[in-house]
C-alpha cells in the first residue's frame, strides 16, 4: 500500500525523536509535560461523569456548560459561549484551524524557532509555510523579517506566546506591530496561547477580541492533564460555526467525561494556578542559575512557559550536541527541531522536579567540560 505524498513528506517531530532515544535511567528534560498533580476537582469530576454514564457522544463544539465556563474566565474580552469551541487538544485545534483556513497554494508565516506543528499542519493542508525570525535573547517577532516575507498569498500568521521553545513573552511593541501589519494586509492571526497561565515577568498580551484573530488555548498545561487531550478555540461566532463543521469530520465531538472533569475544576482554577506558578518559577530560577554558570552556554531567564532555550558556542550542530548530551544520560531537544533559526540552541523543559533539574544540569556541566578540552 502507498501512503499519500503529503504524509510521506511531513517531518517527524524532533521532540519525539529525542524522547524515544531516552535509555533507562536517563534524566528526561525533553517533553513539556507537567509533573504536578491536576486539581482534585478535575479528577473527581471526570470520575463522577464516567460513573454516571456520561460516556456517549456529545455536542460537536463541546458541552455548553464548559463553553460558558471558559467564556466567563475571559469575560474581560467580551467572550461568550458562542465564541468557544472545545477541542481534543490544542494540537488538534491547530490542525482544525489550518485545514479550515488554508487553501492549496496559500502561505502561512510561522515563528522560527517555534513549535513544531505549524509547518507540517500547513503542508498537510496543501499550503506553504514561511519561517520568520525571532530576535535573539528576547525572542520577539522580527517585524522587518515578517514584512519582507509577506506576499499576496500570505493567508495567516502563527504566533506563540508565552513561547515554546524559547520561554519568551510578547512585548507591547511587538503586539501592536503585529496587530497593525495583519489588519492592514488582511492576514489572519492564529495565536497559540496555551502557556498563557505561566508568565513570571511582564504580562500576557492576548489577541483575543481582535476581529482577525483566532486563539488556541488548552487545559493540558493549565490543569496538568496532557493525557486527557483537551483544548479550546476562541474566535468570532461565524468562524466558530465554520470550524465546528471541520471538527465534526475529525472527531465528531470531544471527550465527554474529561469535559465534565475540567468543568468541575474551573471555579477554583486561579488558586491552583497561583500555586503551580510558584513551583515553576523556582524551577525556572534554578535551571537559569545553573546554565548561566556553565562555560559554553548563554541564556537569559525565560519570562514565561516552562522551557529554557540556551545558546551554545561549541563548534557543532545542535543535533550533534543534543545527541552527545543524550549519550551521557540527559535528554533535551536540539534547537534545529524548532526551525532553521533555532540552530545554535538546545531546549530543556523545567516541568520536572528540582532534583531532576539539578541532576540534569550536573550532566550538562560535565559534557561542557569534556567538549572544552
Amino acid at each position: 500500500m502507498k501512503i499519500s505524498e503529503r504524509l510521506r513528506t511531513a517531518p517527524a517531530s524532533g521532540i519525539r525523536k529525542m524522547f524515544d532515544l531516552a535509555r533507562p535511567g536517563s534524566i528526561n528534560l525533553s517533553l513539556g509535560e507537567p509533573d504536578v498533580m491536576p486539581p482534585a476537582e478535575a479528577l473527581e469530576g471526570m470520575s463522577k461523569a464516567a460513573a454516571e454514564g456520561l460516556n456517549r457522544y456529545g455536542p460537536t463544539p463541546g458541552i455548553i456548560q464548559l463553553r460558558e465556563a471558559v467564556a466567563k474566565r475571559y469575560d474581560a474580552h467580551s467572550v461568550k459561549a458562542e465564541n468557544i469551541m472545545i477541542t481534543p487538544s490544542g494540537t488538534s485545534a491547530l490542525m482544525i484551524l489550518t485545514q479550515s483556513i488554508v487553501d492549496p497554494g496559500d502561505e502561512t508565516m510561522i515563528p522560527s524557532p517555534g513549535f513544531v506543528v505549524y509547518g507540517p499542519h500547513t503542508a498537510l493542508s496543501s499550503g506553504k509555510a514561511v519561517e520568520y525570525k525571532l530576535t535573539e535573547n528576547d525572542f520577539q517577532p522580527d517585524i522587518d523579517d515578517i514584512q519582507k516575507n509577506i506576499t499576496k498569498r500570505t493567508k495567516a500568521i502563527f504566533l506563540n506566546y508565552p513561547s515554546n521553545p524559547t520561554g519568551g513573552v510578547l512585548s507591547e511593541a511587538s503586539f501592536k506591530a503585529i496587530k497593525d501589519i495583519t489588519a492592514d494586509r488582511g492576514i489572519t492571526i492564529i495565536s497559540d496561547e496555551v502557556y498563557e497561565p505561566f508568565v513570571y515577568e511582564d504580562v500576557h498580551r492576548t489577541f483575543m477580541g481582535c476581529d482577525n484573530a483566532i486563539i488556541v488555548n488548552g487545559f493540558s498545561k493549565m490543569m496538568a492533564v496532557p493525557g486527557w487531550r483537551m483544548g479550546f478555540i476562541v474566535a468570532p461566532k461565524d468562524m466558530i460555526d465554520e470550524v465546528t463543521r471541520m471538527q465534526y469530520h475529525m472527531c465528531a465531538c470531544p471527550n465527554m467525561p474529561a469535559q465534565y472533569g475540567i468543568l468541575n475544576a474551573m471555579p477554583g482554577i486561579d488558586g491552583y494556578l497561583n500555586d503551580v506558578r510558584s513551583i515553576y518559577r523556582k524551577r525556572r530560577d534554578l535551571i537559569t542559575s545553573r546554565i548561566e554558570r556553565i562555560d559554553g552556554f548563554a541564556m537569559s531567564a525565560p519570562k514565561g512557559a516552562f522551557y529554557a532555550f540556551p545558546s551554545f558556542s561549541f563548534r557543532m550542530s545542535s543535533d550533534k550536541l543534543a545527541m552527545k548530551i543524550a549519550e551521557n544520560g540527559l535528554i533535551c531537544v536540539p534547537g534545529s527541531a524548532f526551525g532553521k533559526y533555532g540552530e545554535g540552541h538546545i531546549r530543556f523543559s523545567y516541568a520536572a522536579s528540582e532534583d531532576k533539574i539539578s541532576m540534569g544540569m550536573d550532566i550538562l556541566e560535565n559534557v561542557a567540560k569534556e567538549l572544552r578540552k
